[in-house]
């Protein structure tokens, strides 16, 4: 089992631009999609961006552009910079992992095994 930890978030005013951290328990370097999804209380979660362990990146349309998803391989840390941030963008945000066995990493919340507990992300207007 992976242990996830995020850390970050908090507050901030639309424009504004924050980072979040997740402290992965494995080697994050191969074998591995990695993730960040967010939820609002009351609606379903959402994948943002998620990483291949061959280092290829996808994101939701409603944040391209605006967020970077990064692996910073030596201290095994998912990065997610969020820069430009909406109001909408107001969510818990969790990293996630799940071996990767080819085919594809994708913002598919239930094929993700591993999760953090969330770190609250409020932008005000």
């Amino acid at each position: 089992q992976v242990q996830l930890e995020e850390s970050g978030g908090g507050s901030v005013q639309a424009g504004g631009s924050l980072k979040l951290s997740c402290q992965v328990s494995v080697y994050i370097g191969s074998g591995y999609c990695l993730a960040w999804f967010r939820q609002v209380a009351g609606e379903e979660r959402e994948g943002v961006a998620v990483v291949e362990s061959n280092g290829i990146r996808r994101y939701a349309a409603s944040v391209e552009g605006r967020f970077t998803i990064s692996r910073y391989l030596a201290r095994n840390i998912l990065d997610l910079q969020m820069d430009n941030l909406h109001p909408e963008d107001s969510a818990k945000y969790y990293c996630a992992a799940r071996p990767d066995r080819g085919g594809g990493c994708w913002l598919l919340d239930h094929q993700y095994i591993d999760w953090g507990q969330g770190a609250q992300v409020t932008v005000s207007s």
